[in-house]
């Protein structure tokens, strides 16, 4: 697996994502963990520091450039990961490790971490980030998720639907959060994801009229809805 992959992103009404739906049928495989094809909620606390360097990085268009989060599924406690995305040359990688409740409601207050608590590069990265750059966490940002694979170049495409963002960071690992909708009605997200070169069918099964590929980050969007004193 290649370690960092081309991510084309595009805005899709339901209708195009419908139709998308059906040109992959029996060309992909919903994710294993879709559970039958249904899908899951994603929910991520993004971190910045105390200049916001990680948005305006993202609003410059500055590469390279990177960000932490948090992400759980559905809500689940169990499964929590620490993630820390970098975009460079025009491709994304992204690294992650295991933490656990206990830790991630350290995080969520923004309370100084032991740098050994995790034996993990990028955990002591975060450490790093909160000690000289005094991260904290932003915002928070939830949607709804249908994930199909193909293993031949590693290839993914999502449905990102019903984009939302919530403020209250310390309520990240409540089971229900008050959330807004940060999109305009009927228009959702599709993100192609692939190592080096992806088939022609499957290209050509993910295009429809109209469709054009896009610079969207849901941190951004999110940070807009949630925005004081900071200009976007």
């Amino acid at each position: 697996m290649s370690e960092y992959r081309h991510e084309y992103k595009y805005i899709c009404s339901e209708q195009q994502l419908a139709l998308i739906g059906n040109n992959i049928d029996g060309l992909m495989q919903p994710d294993k963990y879709a559970g039958n094809g249904k899908g899951y909620v994603v929910r991520s606390l993004y971190f910045d520091d105390f200049q916001d360097g990680c948005l305006y990085d993202n609003i410059n268009g500055n590469d390279p450039r990177e960000k932490f989060r948090v992400r759980i599924y559905n809500a689940d406690k169990s499964y929590i990961r620490l993630e820390l995305k970098r975009k460079e040359k025009g491709k994304t990688r992204k690294r992650s490790c295991r933490i656990d409740e206990t830790l991630c409601r350290e995080m969520m207050q923004g309370r100084p971490l032991k740098m050994d608590a995790v034996d993990a590069d990028i955990y002591r990265k975060f450490c790093l980030w909160q000690n000289e750059r005094l991260l904290q966490p932003k915002v928070i940002v939830e949607y709804d998720r249908i994930p199909y694979v193909y293993k031949d170049g590693n290839v993914r495409v999502t449905f990102d639907m019903n984009i939302r963002s919530g403020g209250n960071v310390e309520g990240f690992l409540d089971n229900m959060l008050i959330t807004r909708p940060v999109m305009p009605l009927n228009q959702h997200v599709l993100e192609v994801k692939f190592d080096e070169l992806i088939p022609d069918f499957l290209y050509a099964a993910v295009q429809t009229e109209k469709l054009r590929q896009t610079t969207y980050s849901k941190y951004y969007i999110c940070r807009k809805y949630n925005s004081e004193g900071i200009k976007l």
